[in-house]
């Protein structure tokens, strides 16, 4: 059945996709899923097939929710392998996240579920539907989760091209000094920025504002809150925009988490609070901060499990590189009032705008299974009445009580294998299937040799 109406997500139906085809105005659409990296896959459609038959669905190999940054193939996953060979998931167009491509001629785009090919049933490991299992356990409290994130990335002067030619050494970083909130600086940079505020706000994100971050060529896009599938999709769909903007402009953009150990790293700070209707659930008017007791048990969840999901916040070697004290990268599982030293932030405290942001997350998360994480841990919390702790004051990197998080993925690895609440949450087989991924990165980079280790010991040792 073809879905006419429009979410707050995209901004084309499909009658007025069929009139733009009829006029000439878009030739391609863009039929997407979501990977376990948070990337956009899939197929380029001529708009009259699309329109004749892929509108309803279309086919992909079961790899790519198997694979990993570099598109390997690894061993030991139970959805997928050679001994499986590789059959097909279906991709089912979710025609409510259809939209407008600006930055690309004559293109429009939609988003996929991702289905067994037989059964016709959601691949429970897709992102999108791990997000979608605990927005419907949220649904039967219910409760509606608004979030936001907040998406940091470096610009640079070279091209993808160029950097890759080069073996990703002598990066040059756009701009010159620390750019945090400068304007002249970013000034100098609108030929990126401006063209990617506008592109997606025309593809229907609503896109608030940029602003130099705390080094030199680093940004940072803040989007409006939407409901908690809008925003992982807006999420992927800017960071997709980002590179691709910029790559036209002539430059590289990256969401690598600490791309050098001098300077700061990037994150992706995620915003959250609960609904009953258009009423805030973390509200409360009595209490001193504004805080309801359910809020209350949502943060106390959270806050007790990160060390649970941490995984999904960091899933990669490179991501553990960034928490370093003094550096807005917070190493602490505490919460705090407007402090960007915790892991966790409350904001807005004493108003209907009350909510809690996670600041542990970096750039390289997938938005869909950190969102799902989140709402896990602070559905656990509600249901167990858990009670949450005083807030922290200070400089949290000096606090020696407080609960440090995992500090690399190995610890991070195991401590997602062990959750009982992630498994009750998610199901055995979405979790044996992200420690899988986990294992596979340290893997990989357990066997390769690098440039610290040659440099450090080849005349030395």
């Amino acid at each position: 059945m073809i879905t006419e109406g429009i979410s707050m997500s995209a901004n084309l139906t499909f009658d007025a996709l069929k009139a733009m085809a009829g006029n000439r105005q878009i030739d391609t659409v863009l039929v997407c899923m979501v990977d376990m990296q948070g990337r956009l896959m899939g197929k380029r459609f001529h708009i009259q097939n699309f329109l004749d038959s892929a509108h309803a669905e279309t086919h992909c190999c079961n790899y790519l929710l198997a694979t990993d940054l570099e598109m390997a193939t690894p061993d030991g996953y139970a959805s997928a392998s050679w001994r499986g060979g590789y059959g097909d998931y279906v991709l089912r167009p979710d025609l409510s996240t259809l939209r407008l491509v600006p930055w690309l001629e004559g293109t429009a785009m939609v988003l996929c579920d991702v289905l067994e090919h037989h059964s016709d049933q959601p691949v429970a490991h897709s992102p999108r539907a791990v997000l979608k299992q605990q927005i419907g356990r949220l649904a039967d409290m219910g409760l509606t989760a608004m979030m936001a994130s907040e998406l940091e990335f470096f610009l640079f002067e070279q091209s993808y091209e160029t950097i890759r030619k080069n073996g990703f050494r002598d990066l040059v970083p756009i701009s010159g000094y620390n750019e945090d909130y400068h304007i002249l600086q970013t000034t100098r940079e609108e030929g990126v920025m401006r063209a990617l505020r506008n592109h997606l706000f025309a593809a229907g994100i609503p896109v608030e504002n940029s602003k130099g971050e705390a080094e030199a060529g680093q940004e940072e896009l803040n989007i409006r809150y939407a409901p908690a599938l809008d925003c992982a999709d807006h999420h992927t769909i800017a960071k997709h925009a980002t590179k691709e903007i910029a790559w036209q402009k002539g430059h590289a953009a990256s969401f690598l988490p600490k791309w050098h150990h001098t300077r700061v790293g990037s994150s992706a700070h995620i915003h959250m609070s609960l609904w009953r209707g258009d009423t805030s659930a973390f509200f409360d008017p009595d209490d001193p901060l504004g805080m309801s007791a359910l809020m209350g048990h949502f943060m106390a969840g959270i806050i007790a499990y990160a060390p649970d999901y941490t995984v999904f916040l960091a899933p990669y070697i490179n991501s553990y590189k960034r928490f370093m004290k003094g550096t807005f990268a917070p190493t602490k599982a505490v919460w705090s009032v407007d402090n960007r030293t915790a892991g966790f932030r409350l904001c807005g405290d004493g108003t209907k705008s009350v909510r809690v942001e996670c600041r542990i997350g970096g750039s390289d998360l997938n938005p869909y299974l950190a969102q799902a994480a989140l709402l896990a841990a602070g559905m656990k919390g509600i249901e167990d009445s858990m009670v949450l702790g005083p807030p922290t004051s200070g400089d949290v990197y000096q606090d020696g009580a407080a609960r440090q998080i995992p500090t690399t993925l190995r610890e991070a690895t195991i401590m997602l294998r062990n959750s009982a609440m992630l498994r009750e949450a998610m199901g055995d087989s979405v979790i044996d299937h992200y420690v899988r991924c986990a294992e596979w990165e340290q893997e990989e980079f357990d066997r390769i040799v690098t440039d610290w280790e040659i440099a450090r010991g080849f005349e030395r040792a």
